[in-house]
């Protein structure tokens, strides 16, 4: 694939390679997206995904929280694919920053990848309400009913609910990362969520390079677009630059 091609061309080149990825990173793991015509938010439930996901909805009807979030949040059985390994490659040979995720299944540091700006938190860091006293995902997902504390406290995962902020020093690093390479590689994601999306309006780099199955709102402001399976693509990466 000639686009592909240019892509590893400017790998490469680059010295300051940061990756900016979203739910289609994983979705080649099994897990369900959103925003596809397959996913979360176009299934059937008693209250719809972006209300239950809510931090209102946590706080006011936390039993049925956990009953979503159980059912559709839980990871295990499901591995880490080629796009997560192969950028941990890259990182341990100092061809990449650093991964920025707005995914929460921890699957970049199972593969490997030690800097990792997670902007929505993550399933596997739990915290009691209460106390502070942290969990890991199986104080959720080997329970069940609302999980509990050893102090009684309500144990909250991690994750940036909506109408809840994202992590300032997360933010802080991300934006830093974005604002110092000189290739910028989004992967995965349709660039609907905000504030994560803007983060791309801060970089001043080389190459923007958009690698996405569907069109998206920002390929007009890109160097390089990549209708294409991210998995491929990323084989292809493995066998010219690993």
């Amino acid at each position: 694939m000639k686009d592909v091609d240019t892509l590893i061309k400017w790998i490469q080149e680059s010295k300051n390679i940061v990756f900016f990825g979203g739910a289609g990173v994983s979705t080649e793991s099994g897990l369900k997206d959103f925003r596809s015509k397959d996913g979360l938010y176009f299934e059937k439930y008693d209250y719809p995904p972006e209300e239950i996901l809510s931090h209102d909805f946590f706080m006011e009807k936390t039993e049925d929280f956990y009953k979503f979030y159980r059912d559709k949040l839980n990871t295990n059985g499901f591995q880490p694919n080629i796009t997560h390994i192969v950028l941990s490659e890259m990182e341990k040979i100092h061809k990449l920053d650093c991964v920025i995720t707005q995914n929460i299944d921890g699957f970049h540091q199972d593969a490997g990848s030690k800097t990792v700006y997670e902007l929505h938190g993550s399933i596997k860091r739990n915290y009691c309400m209460k106390c502070g006293k942290f969990y890991d995902e199986n104080a959720v997902f080997a329970t069940k009913g609302i999980p509990k504390c050893s102090c009684g406290g309500i144990i909250k995962p991690d994750v940036v609910l909506y109408q809840e902020s994202l992590d300032d020093e997360v933010v802080s690093h991300s934006i830093e990362a974005i604002l110092k390479a000189d290739l910028l590689i989004v992967g995965g994601t349709s660039l609907n969520v905000y504030p994560a999306a803007g983060f791309l309006h801060y970089f001043r780099g080389k190459h923007l390079v958009l690698i996405n199955l569907e069109e998206t709102s920002f390929d007009s402001q890109c160097d390089l677009v990549i209708h294409e399976k991210i998995g491929k693509v990323f084989e292809q990466i493995k066998k010219e630059v690993l």
